[in-house]
C-alpha cells in the first residue's frame, strides 16, 4: 500500500465538524462528534498525543445521544504552536473551549495527562463539571507531600531555565520524515499492545504526508518532563476536594506512557462521590484500545449520575 493511499480503520470515523478556535494567541483545533443541538461532553487527550485519537471512542458515545468535543491541545495536532508550553496554559486553552460551547456543567472525560489537567481544574472551578471520568491519568508519588513556596518559586525559576534553553535549541528543528508504515512502528514502542493497523491508521490522522515523507503534527521543542512546574502527588492531593460524580479508570497493564499508579496508591484519596474502577487487563490507552468497553463503562456511570 502507498503512502497516498487512504487508510480505512473499522469503527473509526472522522469528525462530523471541524474548527479552530482563536484562544490566548494559538489556533486550537477543535473536532466534533455527534449532533450539534445535543448535550456536550468533552474529552482532553493525553501528552504527545491529540484528539483524533478518540474517532473509534467518540462516535460510540455520539451514537449514545451526546455531542463529543475533544480539542488538540496547543502544539499538538492540527492546533497552532507557541514560544513556550506549560500546565497552566493547557488549562486556559481547556476554559476557553468549554466555555465556548457552554456555559452550563457538563461532563468531561480526560486521558493520561489530560485527566490530570482535568482533576487540577475541577478543584478549581467544579461549576464547569456536571461529572468527570478519569482514564489512566490518576497520578501517584510518594511521600505526598507538598511543598513550601519557596521552593515552588525556585522550581518556577529552573523550570523556566530549562525551557528557554531547550527552545533556543530546538527553534529551527523539524521532526524525521518517515514512511508511514515506519512510524507506526515508532508509534507502537509507546503503544505495544495496539494493532499495526490502528497505528497506521493513527499516522494518518495524526501526522502530515510531506514531499520526503510523514511527520507527526507535534511541535518538535515538546519533550517530557515540560508540564512544569508540577509534581504528580499534586494532583492526587487534589482528589478528595472534587463535589461531582467521579469516575477514576487504572489501567492493570503497565505501558511506557503510563503513570504506573496501583489501586493501593490512590483508592483511598478518590473522592466521596467517585469511585475507581481497574481495567485489569488494559494498557495506558483504554480507549483505543477497548473503546466499545470504556465507552460502555462512561454511559453507565453517565446515566446513573443523572
Amino acid at each position: 500500500m502507498s503512502d497516498d493511499e487512504v487508510v480505512h480503520f473499522p469503527g473509526a470515523e472522522i469528525p462530523a465538524r471541524e474548527y479552530h478556535l482563536a484562544l490566548s494567541g494559538v489556533d486550537i483545533a477543535v473536532h466534533e462528534w455527534g449532533d450539534e443541538s445535543a448535550d456536550p461532553l468533552f474529552f482532553v487527550h493525553g501528552g504527545f498525543d491529540f484528539a483524533r485519537t478518540v474517532d473509534e471512542f467518540a462516535p460510540r458515545l455520539a451514537r449514545a445521544g451526546w455531542r463529543v468535543v475533544a480539542w488538540d491541545a496547543r502544539g499538538h495536532g492540527d492546533s497552532g504552536r507557541a514560544a513556550l508550553y506549560g500546565w497552566d496554559a493547557d488549562i486556559r486553552d481547556a476554559i476557553g473551549v468549554m466555555s465556548t460551547i457552554t456555559q452550563r456543567p457538563a461532563p468531561v472525560i480526560g486521558h493520561s495527562k489530560g485527566g490530570a489537567l482535568m482533576v487540577q481544574l475541577a478543584e478549581a472551578e467544579p461549576f464547569r463539571f456536571s461529572h468527570l471520568v478519569n482514564l489512566d491519568g490518576l497520578p501517584s508519588k510518594r511521600p505526598m507531600s507538598d511543598l513550601a513556596e519557596h521552593e515552588r518559586t525556585r522550581m518556577v525559576a529552573s523550570d523556566l531555565t530549562g525551557w528557554l534553553a531547550h527552545r533556543r535549541s530546538t527553534s529551527t528543528a523539524e521532526r524525521r520524515a518517515s514512511s508511514l508504515d515506519d512510524l507506526a512502528r515508532r508509534r507502537a514502542k509507546q503503544n505495544p499492545r495496539l494493532s499495526h493497523e490502528w497505528l497506521r491508521y493513527l499516522v494518518t490522522v495524526g501526522a502530515r504526508h510531506d514531499a520526503d515523507g510523514w511527520r507527526w503534527k507535534l511541535d518538535p521543542s515538546m519533550r517530557h518532563g515540560g508540564f512544569g512546574p508540577w509534581r504528580p502527588e499534586w494532583t492526587a492531593m487534589r482528589l478528595p476536594a472534587l463535589t461531582m460524580p467521579f469516575l477514576g479508570v487504572l489501567a492493570g497493564q503497565q505501558e511506557p506512557m503510563g503513570w504506573g499508579t496501583k489501586p493501593s496508591d490512590i483508592a483511598r484519596l478518590i473522592p466521596a462521590s467517585g469511585r475507581l474502577e481497574v481495567a485489569d487487563d488494559t494498557g495506558h490507552f483504554l480507549h483505543i484500545e477497548q473503546p466499545e468497553r470504556m465507552a460502555a463503562l462512561v454511559l453507565e456511570f453517565l446515566e446513573r449520575g443523572r
